[in-house]
């Protein structure tokens, strides 16, 4: 029976130091803290009209405003039943399981870089469609986000002047 009650009572102390600790890991200074989960927004989503029917690039910048930073892990889309996550390393792309996402920080999301890809596509958007996202994070909530199907030259990048 004391066994018990020690058992009880570490268990109750854990929970509690877990709690505490979460508590102390939200960014105040931000209005969507209270839940303290990161704060994921999406811009410049777009998608090259892809040449055939085998594969598409998701292109964006995935912007974290919160002080936690978080990964994308998975990334899902009505348009195929295999969206990758691919990092471009020294001119090769390979499929990762997640990319991070800094606090305060961005992920760029570009031609010649990191990207989405879609594979298996089960129709071929054309320019001025829409494609819908679903991107998931290790902490953050899923965010819905659609791609604006572009001209397969469509390049944001040599637009800014960075």
């Amino acid at each position: 029976m004391n066994a018990r009650t020690t058992r009880t009572l570490a268990a109750a102390l854990s929970l509690t130091a877990a709690l505490a600790i979460s508590g102390c890991s939200s960014d105040s200074g931000s209005d969507g803290a209270k839940s303290g989960k990161p704060e994921i927004k999406v811009s410049g989503a777009f998608m090259p009209e892809p040449v055939n029917d085998q594969m598409a690039g998701g292109f964006m910048v995935i912007e974290n405003g919160s002080g936690t930073a978080d990964k994308l892990t998975g990334v899902t889309s009505p348009l195929s039943d295999d969206v990758q996550i691919h990092e471009t390393k020294n001119q090769k792309m390979q499929q990762v399981p997640s990319m991070g996402v800094p606090a305060k920080g961005r992920l760029k999301l570009e031609r010649g870089g990191n990207h989405v890809m879609f594979m298996g596509l089960k129709n071929k958007p054309k320019v001025g469609d829409k494609v819908t996202v679903e991107l998931r994070f290790e902490n953050a909530d899923p965010v819905k986000v659609e791609l604006d199907v572009k001209e397969r030259t469509h390049n944001p990048q040599s637009n800014e002047s960075h």
